[in-house]
């Protein structure tokens, strides 16, 4: 068992980041990438909806034997956690209380900003989570749309993407917020800019937090692995090229063959 695949699944390539930081950690592991391209975006779909989805592709990665299942989708770990630890024999991380405990960590005055999805922010699931850990905490959040097209079109540098983020981020250096959660996966590859535009603010990216918690729930379960590791599989629900050519922007290098799976007739 110690040698069977990592499933990790987004609404798209976004979540390329946190298998990043988990190869990084964990480089004896072999991982399952499942991209929903064919139905992004999850951040403004319906909860019913963005729970349905995710349960198909947990089904999938179930059917391929994987020992744990990482959400890295902000948006599926807010609304589908619960939903998928059920529905699954063996551990299920999301992105969203790695990044909590590292804002928490991080904050100095106790002012903490949360930036995502217009479902992750409606969701409130962060709140939730900072206000559990630290009930005097003041929270401030907002939704951010524009970011993820900004991100995919490789707009990441660009003066569009910096005066899309003086708009959206303003009300957070008004408010003195000294934390601020990138609460979406695209948002790190944004992260320069976004710091140009905040200043002092610490940027928080859940991405290597997440990787720290899947393995220390790996030793926890006596997982681990112990081979050489390194296999790595990717299926997109829609055009796999299309999928290659974005994720080595967000992976930080060439994906290997991506295969198409198609969800009820979708992709």
């Amino acid at each position: 068992m110690t040698g069977a695949p990592i499933g990790v699944f987004d609404s798209g390539v976004g979540g390329l980041t946190v298998l990043r930081s988990l190869l990084s950690i964990l480089p004896k592991e072999n991982f399952i990438y499942v991209g929903d391209t064919a139905r992004v975006p999850y951040g403004t779909k319906s909860p019913e909806t963005v729970r349905r989805f995710s349960l198909e592709i947990a089904a999938f990665l179930r059917r391929r034997r994987v020992k744990m299942i990482v959400v890295a989708c902000n948006t599926s770990s807010a609304l589908a956690l619960n939903e998928l630890r059920r529905a699954s024999p063996f551990s299920v991380l999301g992105v969203i209380e790695p990044g909590v405990r590292a804002a928490l960590a991080a904050t100095g005055g106790g002012r903490v900003g949360v930036i995502g999805t217009e479902a992750t922010i409606r969701s409130g699931a962060y709140e939730t989570a900072l206000r559990r850990l630290a009930p005097g905490l003041r929270v401030m959040s907002r939704a951010c749309p524009l970011f993820v097209p900004l991100v995919e079109e490789g707009w990441v540098n660009h003066p569009v993407a910096r005066e899309v983020a003086r708009i959206y981020l303003a009300p957070f250096v008004r408010a003195r917020v000294d934390t601020l959660i990138l609460g979406c996966t695209h948002y790190p590859l944004l992260k320069g800019t976004l710091q140009k535009v905040v200043g002092g603010i610490d940027l928080v990216d859940s991405a290597d937090e997440t990787a720290k918690a899947v393995r220390s729930r790996l030793e926890q379960d006596g997982l681990l692995g112990r081979g050489s590791g390194g296999r790595l599989e990717f299926y997109s629900s829609d055009d796999p090229a299309k999928f290659s050519r974005l994720g080595r922007l967000f992976l930080g290098r060439a994906l290997p063959e991506v295969r198409r799976l198609r969800f009820d007739g979708v992709g």
